[in-house]
């Protein structure tokens, strides 16, 4: 037995079976009628009009509020919002204040009318967790800009000189910002106060009802111990809080049982990218973002970086991981793809056939298109623009996922990895479920021999294509037929 299988690993349960469905508030929804005056200002962008980088929509959460039935009806049972808190900014990754929801998504009044209503349906709810930095409208970090070297929360920041220069360019900002930038002023984490007001904003929301933290750039901060006493404080309120952090890369620094429970797995999308879109990869969208969806990959290329991936982090942690294809970090995939609808429905099969939590970006589930950012942000479509299509396989597969468990948390088994041809399998005590992908343009005919599964499933309840098995003495001949650019699901029953 392996160090990593030996490891006692608690995770939350719940997790495990979630569909998220990752919302940015701002380019959501609008509420049909306006709750406050505020919210019906005419300095909204029109919202079918390319989204700026510094503008609002006015999208606010008594709009999410009216979209939950729609939510429900699509299988989502889980919504991980971007930063929520009073900010000046559209993404509100510029927190002002971590006890106060924005009032232009309608505050905290409108914040606790959208938990209770979640929850109603079973709906839960994680928020992001700006913990490495604040903002210049920060009130600790105003009040230096104010006072100077007489304020009494110098040691909350990174304070390197005289004078700060907060907003002029042309001089140094005598103070550490992330990744430079002085709108960004980056927490002293070694400071026990600083430390403490962490925690205590992290229990706060978890106690109000909240169901889990995302954290934003949690790898930036380097305290020895920060992360572990965050789960212990959270874990203390409620166990089941689900804690997940954005790495993008190796997270076993994290994940090994006393951090996270997951984090928002981009080693799984890079390389599905790359195996379903192959050389319609528009490089110029993913060369900035570090997950790598190129270069294109061949089915067995791709099985090694699974695999790979499986043995990275204990199974318990695995079933935990956000799983995604892009987010608000990436161009959307459609994109990425040259508009190749077909790569996103074959991308997004393995998606909901993964080991992990399953989470789509807004929008890409009626084929919403977006550039990097601010591109990758666009509100979310009129209905008369919806494609119908990507809907409709959304929704299938996303109750494929919750009427099989198998899918949910059961063994992954890869079954074949030859050419453009990707086989593997979910199985569940007797519960077995089988994927096949053809990402090629030909049409394949596999003949392999299974070994490794107590049934023969044969029902088809995904996608167009013909199975048959003839059984020898000590093992199964398997033979599968796809058409080009295909995927199918099998079940045994």
């Amino acid at each position: 037995m392996s160090y990593k299988d030996s490891m006692i690993v608690q995770t939350p349960d719940w997790v495990k079976h979630a569909v998220f469905y990752q919302i940015f508030p701002d380019r959501f929804a609008q509420a049909a009628i306006p709750r406050k005056k505020l919210l019906s200002s005419d300095r909204w962008e029109q919202w079918d009009l390319p989204p700026s980088l510094q503008g609002y929509k006015g999208g606010n959460l008594w709009g999410v509020i009216e979209q939950l039935d729609y939510l429900q009806d699509l299988g989502i049972n889980a919504i991980y919002f971007t930063p929520i808190f009073q900010s000046a900014s559209n993404h509100r990754y510029h927190t002002h204040d971590y006890y106060q929801i924005d009032p232009i998504l309608g505050g905290n009044p409108a914040f606790e009318e959208m938990l209770k209503a979640a929850h109603q349906r079973n709906i839960k709810v994680v928020l992001d967790g700006v913990f490495n930095h604040a903002s210049r409208g920060f009130f600790q970090f105003h009040d230096i800009l104010e006072n100077g070297p007489h304020s009494p929360w110098l040691d909350w920041f990174k304070i390197e000189g005289w004078p700060l220069s907060a907003y002029d360019g042309s001089k140094p900002a005598n103070y550490v910002g992330w990744i430079g930038n002085r709108a960004l002023p980056q927490f002293n984490h070694d400071n026990p106060q600083v430390r403490e007001f962490i925690m205590e904003v992290a229990e706060y929301w978890v106690d109000f009802g909240i169901d889990g933290w995302r954290l934003d750039v949690p790898f930036e901060v380097k305290t020895p111990g920060f992360w572990k006493e965050f789960r212990e404080r959270v874990k203390a309120v409620n166990p089941e809080a689900y804690i997940v952090g954005e790495v993008w890369g190796d997270s076993r620094e994290w994940l090994d049982g006393t951090q996270f429970d997951g984090v928002m797995n981009y080693l799984f999308a890079g390389p599905t990218i790359a195996f379903t879109a192959g050389d319609r990869v528009k490089m110029e969208l993913v060369e900035g973002p570090s997950y790598s969806p190129y270069p294109p990959l061949f089915a067995k290329e791709y099985g090694e970086k699974i695999k790979a991936l499986l043995d990275l982090y204990p199974w318990d942690i695995q079933l935990t991981q956000l799983n995604l294809l892009d987010s608000h970090d990436t161009a959307r995939l459609i994109t990425i793809a040259g508009g190749d609808k077909v790569t996103v429905q074959l991308a997004t099969l393995l998606l909901f056939t993964f080991p992990g939590a399953p989470s789509i970006y807004y929008g890409d589930e009626v084929g919403l298109e977006g550039q990097l950012d601010p591109d990758s942000r666009r509100a979310f479509p009129m209905k008369e623009s919806w494609h119908q299509d990507v809907l409709d396989y959304h929704k299938k597969l996303i109750a494929i996922r919750h009427q099989y468990q198998a899918l949910r948390i059961g063994s992954y088994k890869i079954l074949y990895a030859e050419g453009i041809v990707y086989g593997f399998a979910r199985c569940l005590e007797n519960e077995e479920v089988m994927v096949w992908v053809n990402s090629g343009t030909e049409p394949a005919h596999i003949h392999c021999t299974v070994t490794d599964l107590k049934t023969c499933p044969n029902r088809l309840i995904y996608g167009e294509g013909k199975i048959s098995w003839k059984p020898e003495d000590e093992h199964t001949e398997l033979e599968v037929y796809i058409p080009p650019r295909q995927g199918i699901i099998v079940a045994n029953f």
